[in-house]
């Protein structure tokens, strides 16, 4: 079998033995009814967060409200099974709002939940070729950027309704959003500002007095009760609720709000296209919503690995970041089949599973258990939740994702390379789209890697490093140390250049590598070939494992008189030694050390 289909099984075999990583791992420890009683508390408390956030954040991302409710029940339990993590709650987040709200106008419904499923193929891709523990390494300034740009792209899209303004087209721009609303400043609803405002001090001042019942449901259900009463009571009194903005037809009826539905199975392209129209699924509307989803797979990834991260700092356990890549990418395929949009890992749900006793990843079952309840149960009820009243919840969570102090204190002391990709990022995001910030900021944090890698690189003549070894007139000796990335490699081999005489024997003494990539091995393989053609013999000692079978896979092997691969230092000598014996004497000359 071709090595390249061994490697594709090993992959596929390694990640196939780490799914649902989460689950049996807390299993093998041991799972009594006590645990079972609280993970069933937990999922309660969690699900109770999650109703109406499902359902304003997907009204903020261009849809009706209860597909928001079908991402939290197929995601929640997609995810808690296969996912890497114990205590991980999946479902709609804010930092997707960016990215779907336009996807929506463009492309509608359909081309929304396409899209969805394009990047949970993405994203099983990328746990295949196991980039869970790369995701990680997205530097800091590139992800605060990104977070505080949906922050507030998220903060000004519900202005809108948090003002009662009224305007036939909602701008996909920021800029053209804002002017929007200037124009429309006349419509600004003073009993709208006073639902929205009303929601947002009980937010802050309910958790203060009430610990045990989350805040946005007596938020939410204060203002709801408070606006149906003052409709009834208060002459003029009107705002808008999800049963007036939403309407759906269930057996030929039409009902207000949200359907007393389950999550139904449905084809994703037959869901109505931009504007209500017929949605055409052919090559042209895949390549046209790539980007998107490749930004929703890179978002999701980083949002949901970052909070897994932060999962196991609360509850002391370990995930595996390309189960849950897996997860996080099934989960994504299968929730368009059910009117879900795009998912992933929430960290404000997760870090409230934990603190509400979560054990294992049936918590996040039972929260999607409870979700679906509420859906089928609760529907009519749903219909009064006023809309401004869900703006003043997203306007809280704009707030707390902006971190602003955070912001703030990178841009005063972060070096200035870092300050200049945080800004460009938050930039990016906040004046145009997500699809373009993220695919800039992929880019910009290979950049800053290559730039590190730069810096760690030295190159320099040395002849009293090896001067302990007894190194005989005729033979170079020179050292690599550290890893040949493309931030270094050919920084590194730059010092062969230094090689004028004609020398009879050059060890490359590779110890001190640990790792190689491809540029590495393009940079030591044009190396080789030129000292060859000089005249001179090689000899390549002391490989690691992984740089070793790179030269192997690359057809590097021994060449009498002309290459040789030593196990160590002490080897190589006595094979220069040998070579240096059947030549003409030549002249004498330094040694070298270069360090990567």
């Amino acid at each position: 079998m071709p090595r390249y289909l061994d490697n594709f099984t090993d992959s596929v075999t390694s990640l196939w033995s780490t799914i649902g990583y989460g689950l049996r791992a807390r299993l093998k420890e041991g799972y009594s009814g006590g645990d079972l009683r609280a993970d069933v508390m937990a999922g309660l408390v969690v699900g109770v967060v999650a109703l109406p956030l499902s359902m304003a954040l997907a009204i903020a991302s261009g849809v009706a409200p209860q597909y928001g409710l079908y991402t939290a029940i197929v995601a929640g339990v997609t995810c808690s099974l296969l996912g890497g993590t114990r205590c991980q709650v999946t479902g709609p987040t804010a930092a997707f709002v960016v990215i779907l709200a336009p996807i929506v106008g463009k492309f509608g419904l359909g081309g929304l939940l396409v899209a969805g499923m394009l990047a949970g193929l993405m994203l099983v891709g990328m746990a295949a070729a196991k980039l869970g523990r790369l995701i990680t390494f997205i530097p800091h300034p590139v992800t605060t950027g990104f977070t505080a740009g949906i922050a507030v792209v998220i903060g000004t899209i519900q202005l809108k309704d948090f003002l009662g303004l009224s305007f036939d087209h909602a701008p996909e721009g920021y800029v053209d959003r804002w002017k929007a609303m200037w124009h429309a400043r006349a419509s600004a609803s003073g009993w709208e500002i006073a639902v929205g405002a009303l929601t947002l001090a009980l937010l802050v001042g309910l958790p203060r007095v009430i610990k045990k019942i989350p805040a946005p449901l007596l938020a939410l259900a204060i203002a709801g009760i408070a606006a149906t009463l003052a409709t009834k009571f208060i002459p003029g009194f009107h705002v808008a609720t999800i049963g007036s903005r939403f309407h759906s037809t269930v057996n030929g009826h039409e009902v207000a709000g949200i359907p007393p539905l389950p999550p139904l199975p449905l084809l994703p392209w037959h869901m109505p296209g931009a504007g209500g129209g017929v949605m055409h699924l052919d090559w042209a509307t895949i390549q046209a919503l790539f980007p998107a989803a490749f930004a929703i797979a890179m978002l999701g990834a980083i949002e949901s690995l970052l909070a897994a991260v932060v999962s196991d700092g609360m509850s002391g356990s370990k995930h595996e970041p390309n189960a849950e890549l897996f997860a996080l990418g099934i989960g994504n395929i299968l929730c368009p089949f059910f009117g879900g949009i795009a998912a992933t890992g929430a960290l404000a749900r997760t870090a409230t599973n934990i603190r509400a006793g979560a054990r294992s990843p049936l918590a996040a079952c039972v929260h999607a258990v409870f979700v679906l309840a509420c859906t089928v149960a609760l529907a009519p009820l749903v219909a009064y939740l006023p809309m401004a009243a869900l703006a003043g919840l997203l306007l809280l969570v704009a707030k707390n994702m902006a971190e602003a102090r955070h912001f703030v204190h990178i841009v005063k002391v972060a070096p200035r390379s870092d300050m200049l990709v945080l800004l460009v990022c938050f930039g990016l995001t906040v004046v145009f789209d997500m699809v373009l910030a993220v695919s800039v900021g992929v880019v910009l944090a290979a950049l800053l890697f290559m730039r590190r890698m730069s810096e760690l690189a030295e190159s320099k003549l040395d002849t009293g490093t090896m001067a302990k070894f007894d190194v005989p007139p005729g033979v170079r000796l020179y050292e690599i140390a550290g890893p040949l990335f493309f931030g270094a490699a050919q920084k590194a081999m730059s010092v062969f250049d230094q090689i004028q005489d004609r020398s009879l024997a050059v060890i490359v003494y590779m110890a001190q590598v640990p790792v190689m990539d491809a540029t590495g091995l393009v940079a030591l393989e044009t190396v080789i070939d030129r000292l060859k053609r000089g005249g001179h013999k090689v000899i390549l000692a002391g490989l690691k494992p992984q740089p070793a079978e790179m030269l192997e896979r690359a057809g590097i092997r021994r060449e009498p008189g002309k290459l040789a691969i030593a196990p160590d230092l002490d080897t190589a000598l006595s094979l220069a030694i040998v070579h240096r014996a059947r030549q003409p004497e030549p002249p004498a000359g330094p040694q070298a050390t270069a360090t990567a």
